[in-house]
């Protein structure tokens, strides 16, 4: 039976409109002209094209911009074209090689450097611990006591010495925090990498025209974190939409926020739309997409310069909510965190930054959260299991993770710990998952394993790390029977490659024409996706090589075989490494960021080590171009010429000396 369509006949070049359905059965009819919906189904519809103009003031424009953070690796520099720019543009925003706070290797490697050096403990490293340190990594990369380094050898090495160690052990219960790659924000900001690196978003004044209508005075600000970063050279920035913050009752059909993907690391544009159409077929909450073609003024600057296309995605509200769970009542969180539900106490402050709470919270709300957390941190097995699904709905999360695991989606709860929300029912007093942030689906999130490894992964430990949460409830027979259930029923039906195919090649006709107002070389790539041909990606961590990936029609093919094979008991799937902080390849060849494997901190601090300390340029290091380079790498980070290096001195020298790269990449 054929779920409620939802219907808007909007038009883009006399085209007829698809009428997308619940099972992705598809309908044709003759559009319309376009004009503002009326109703949330319609300003969401997959299929629709919408035409946005935001229009700023130059200080409005300027006051957008954010604060802190450095930037990608360092921040943009120079004039180098951004990742998913604006066609024939090349400006980029004032940057910077980035400070002790900002993005860059150091907010992974310099606790290295203070773990393996500071042999006193003082938290600091003296000249001769310095010294020492690189006499040691010397040695220890030196294998054939040649005296010399290679390429390989450096990368080996710094693989070796410089994965991500551990932070300090937590107390109680609590698991040790991983160091230098926490995406928690600080307390009371916005969590997430952008947060992370000391960026902080804020909303400015700005007007909207919205297919020929005006919204006045609306909210607008930057959003994202990784896509943040990755796009922070470019004019081509994602954007969250208040109509009204500044002007009370505003809305467009009814929605008062929304937010504007820019889609930089999605070629296709449609692994969101896709992923969230999935959740909410399998009965799993999620958003609901349109597209836009966003045009910015700001006088002086530009006149109604095309941005590009972006996705227009609903926002996780109380409207949401009412929508999905038929009640504005309950509380919505965002956490962030690798070590979810953990017992941190009995202060709700101590939870607070982790759950990201979205509602205003009631004290038996807050408490909930803290009841659950203990449950799962301190119970033994037999009252977990029997408590289990009085806290959290057992069928919805077994849905969940069916889709999710299909997807490897290994940006979420699988990965880092992150894009997704709770809402706790105020009848069941139940928490539910709901989907967010689907960009990197369909096994696209190259940082963690290879392609081969997600397009495979193991439906029996499919996360990576230890994540105390999921390793409890899969011991739990009635979730693990409802979670295979779920995935052999899927298997039969949603996750059908044939499915997949359709919508692409139903949907694609519609974003062409704004694809290629965007770039003909995006085009170039957009129709090489969505007819299914793999293409390189930026994977095995920041600034490691290109890795092949295959896109949505191939993926799916492979995924649900790997996933049938799984079911009867043919294949094992494969178990993704230790996370060491960087993505890279796992399994036999070493896991991602692990000693002597390929891919990890040396695949891209490799080849900036390799300049900073080749003093002759003959592409090998000796053991005085080594020592030396460290000699002076000291003297110039002690910069207040104490004898010490702090960990902000260690920061900010090594985000100077060894970025390896300035500014937003490339979009392909």
């Amino acid at each position: 039976m054929m779920k409620s369509l939802r219907v808007r006949t909007a038009v883009r070049l006399g085209l007829a409109v698809l009428i997308w359905a619940g099972d992705a059965n598809l309908t044709w009819v003759r559009g319309a002209t376009a004009a503002v919906p009326k109703q949330a189904s319609d300003l969401f519809n997959a299929t629709n094209v919408w035409n946005l103009h935001l229009k700023f003031t130059p200080d409005q424009w300027e006051a957008m911009e954010p604060a802190g953070g450095g930037g990608f690796f360092g921040g943009p520099g120079g004039r180098r074209p951004g990742q998913g720019g604006p066609p024939g543009d090349n400006l980029v925003r004032p940057g910077g090689r980035g400070g002790a706070g900002g993005f860059g290797p150091a907010m992974f490697i310099a606790p290295a450097f203070v773990m393996e050096g500071d042999k006193d403990r003082d938290g600091k490293l003296s000249k001769s611990e310095f010294s020492n340190l690189g006499e040691t990594w010397f040695g220890a990369w030196d294998k054939e006591k040649k005296g010399i380094l290679n390429a390989d050898q450096i990368r080996d090495g710094i693989n070796t010495s410089l994965g991500a160690p551990m932070g300090p052990a937590g107390g109680g219960n609590n698991p040790p925090r991983p160091m230098g790659f926490n995406l928690q924000g600080p307390e009371g900001k916005r969590n997430g990498l952008a947060s992370a690196a000391g960026v902080e978003f804020k909303y400015v004044h700005a007007d909207l025209e919205f297919e020929g209508t005006t919204l006045k005075d609306i909210a607008v600000r930057y959003k994202g974190n990784g896509t943040f970063m990755g796009s922070r050279g470019s004019l081509k920035r994602s954007f969250k939409i208040d109509l009204n913050k500044n002007v009370k009752g505003q809305k467009i059909a009814g929605i008062a926020q929304f937010n504007l993907a820019n889609n930089v690391t999605d070629a296709t544009w449609m692994n969101e739309t896709l992923a969230y159409q999935l959740h909410r077929d399998a009965g799993v909450p999620a958003p609901h997409n349109s597209y836009a073609r966003v045009h910015v003024t700001v006088p002086g600057k530009f006149e109604k310069k095309y941005f590009g296309l972006y996705s227009l995605v609903e926002d996780v509200d109380k409207d949401f909510a009412a929508q999905n769970f038929r009640t504005k009542q309950g509380a919505i969180f965002k956490p962030v965190s690798s070590h979810l539900f953990t017992d941190l106490g009995d202060d709700w402050a101590k939870y607070k930054q982790t759950y990201d709470p979205k509602t205003d919270l009631s004290k038996e709300e807050k408490q909930r959260v803290i009841d659950f957390c203990k449950l799962v941190s301190n119970s033994d097995d037999a009252e977990f299991a029997a408590k289990l699904g009085s806290y959290l709905d057992l069928e919805i999360f077994a849905r969940y993770m069916a889709v999710t695991v299909w997807l490897s989606d290994m940006d979420g709860i699988l990965g880092p710990g992150q894009n997704f929300y709770l809402h706790l029912n105020p009848k069941t007093q139940k928490f539910q998952f709901i989907a967010w942030d689907q960009d990197h689906s369909f096994g696209q999130f190259g940082m963690r394993g290879t392609a081969e490894q997600r397009e495979n992964l193991s439906i029996e430990k499919p996360w990576q790390n230890e994540v105390r949460f999921l390793e409890r409830i899969f011991k739990v027979e009635a979730f693990k029977k409802l979670y295979l259930a779920r995935l052999a029923e899927f298997s039969k039906t949603l996750f059908q490659p044939q499915r997949f195919a359709k919508q692409m090649d139903d949907l694609a006709p519609y974003l062409r024409p704004a694809v290629q107002e965007e770039s003909a070389d995006l085009l170039k790539s957009f129709d090489r996706q969505v007819a299914g041909e793999p293409v390189d990606q930026r994977g095995g961590g920041f600034g490691g090589p290109p890795q092949s990936m295959n896109t949505i029609k191939p993926f799916a093919k492979i995924r649900t075989q790997s996933i049938l094979d799984q079911l009867s008991g043919k294949s094992k799937g494969q178990e993704l490494a230790a996370f060491g902080g960087f993505g890279g390849r796992g399994g036999p060849r070493g896991g991602p960021g692990s000693p002597g494997g390929q891919q990890g901190p040396g695949m891209f601090l490799g080849g900036a080590f390799m300049i900073a300390l080749d003093a002759n340029k003959d592409k090998s290091v000796t053991h005085s171009e080594f020592t030396d380079g460290f000699s002076k790498w000291f003297s110039t980070w002690n910069k207040d010429k104490s004898g010490m290096l702090s960990d902000d001195d260690l920061r900010a020298g090594i985000n100077e000396d060894l970025a390896p790269f300035r500014g937003g990449p490339p979009r392909d």
